[in-house]
């Protein structure tokens, strides 16, 4: 594929007042400032024309479905999902590498520079794209149908990507092109896939992730050794649904791959509420995580916006666990140990209200500030509407908050 790219010298940046968040027995949480870009801003895909529903090919929109830092300077990626309404658009899917760089000063400044927009393809060169109707088969890797929600970056820079629709997790090299599928158990896949979301439910299928409700988070371990791929909600045959379509399920699964020989485990993540979907995950070691869980609310009728701290040290494997129930495990299954970290709505960081946005969607580390503190990315999915910015959440995380964080190692590029 040939990889379509300009550079681009604009500057998003926003200053404001610093914003606080005082726990029990926890150092301050600083809200070091967001940044903003318009939602009709153009990426640099280079395409020209139109989708289906009027929405500019070019457009720079859903970006904040995924962030990954790669390892450069102030360089991360952030991944647009499948595109405009919920797949009913013909939209290419694409990755964009943007400088993000973090200001803790007396100005407060976060400011973004586009550097490049790539097209992801399949191992032949077909581009993926965003329809529900680029179905093809019922195994899901040999579909062009693609909706990407989870990024992270290698040691080497190959990118991960878990995908929603199969769920996938697959592999990219930095031109886009898919270079393999890693392995995911058959549990989590539907017998059956369709272009008509409802051909993908109870009676049709039994078994795999609901619609829209597949892998929508990725992590990778500091040594790049495993990725964890968690699910925006219970499986199908994890009690997701009551006999009337209800979401009753709380229990998500994780799905651990060692990047070496293919190796699986899962474990399970507990929603707060069955109304919840996660969003993402990252890795703060290799037993310990961030999780980010939220309702499906925007402005005031926001309940849940929040970034849960996960220990899997002592949770069990649910490999060959069947089925879950809806909520309480048996005694058996140990889930992940689960504690609040970072509450969004906090009135002190300013975000709740008419403004609050619906679906905080990326979640990364970042080079440490220049005081020390850990650097913490939150980025917001616009879904594409041109009267919706994208955004991205600062905030500063003392060492003291996170006293097991382990910085991703990186692979230094060959000198030239």
């Amino acid at each position: 594929m040939t990889r379509h790219w300009r550079c681009s010298w604009r500057l998003v940046w926003a200053a404001i007042p610093l914003f606080t968040c005082q726990l029990v027995g926890r150092a301050e949480i600083q809200l070091v400032g967001v940044a903003t870009q318009p939602g009709t801003e153009t990426d640099l895909s280079a395409l020209q024309g139109k989708a289906t529903d009027g929405t500019p090919l070019n457009r720079l929109g859903g970006h904040g479905s995924a962030i990954a830092y790669t390892g450069r300077g102030n360089e991360y990626l952030l991944l647009s999902d499948r595109g405009p309404k919920d797949g009913a658009v013909d939209f290419p899917c694409r990755i964009h590498r943007v400088e993000i760089r973090v200001t803790a000063n007396e100005r407060q400044l976060v400011q973004l520079r586009l550097l490049e927009t790539v097209l992801l393809t399949d191992e032949g060169g077909r581009r993926l794209t965003g329809a529900l109707e680029a179905i093809e088969s019922d195994r899901p890797e040999k579909n062009r149908r693609y909706d990407p929600e989870g990024l992270r970056v290698g040691p080497d820079g190959t990118v991960y990507v878990a995908e929603e629709y199969g769920p996938l997790v697959d592999a990219f090299d930095t031109k886009g092109r898919r270079l393999r599928c890693l392995p995911v158990p058959e549990a989590f896949r539907p017998s059956r896939l369709s272009r008509n979301v409802a051909e993908e439910l109870p009676p049709h299928n039994h078994r795999g992730r609901q619609p829209n409700r597949g892998f929508e988070g990725l992590a990778i371990t500091p040594d790049g050794q495993k990725l964890y791929a968690i699910t925006q909600g219970p499986l199908l045959q994890d009690a997701a649904l009551d006999a009337a379509g209800k979401r009753i399920g709380r229990n998500c699964r994780i799905l651990e791959i060692d990047l070496k020989n293919g190796h699986n485990r899962q474990f399970v993540y507990p929603l707060d509420d069955p109304r919840h979907g996660v969003s993402e995950i990252v890795a703060i070691n290799d037993q310990e995580f961030l999780v980010l869980e939220r309702d499906g609310q925007a402005g005031t009728a926001s309940r849940c916006k929040k970034i849960f701290h996960i220990d899997l040290s002592q949770a069990s494997d649910v490999s060959n666990a069947e089925q879950l129930p809806a909520g309480e495990l048996p005694p058996n299954i140990r889930p992940v140990r689960k504690k609040l970290f970072l509450d969004l709505l906090d009135p002190r960081f300013g975000i709740a209200g008419e403004g609050c946005p619906e679906k905080f969607e990326g979640l990364a580390f970042g080079p440490d500030l220049p005081d020390g503190r850990h650097l913490l990315l939150v980025t917001v999915d616009n879904d594409f509407l041109p009267n919706q910015p994208f955004r991205v959440y600062a905030f500063a995380i003392d060492r003291k908050d996170l006293p097991g964080y382990q910085p991703q190692k990186f692979i230094p590029p060959p000198e030239k």
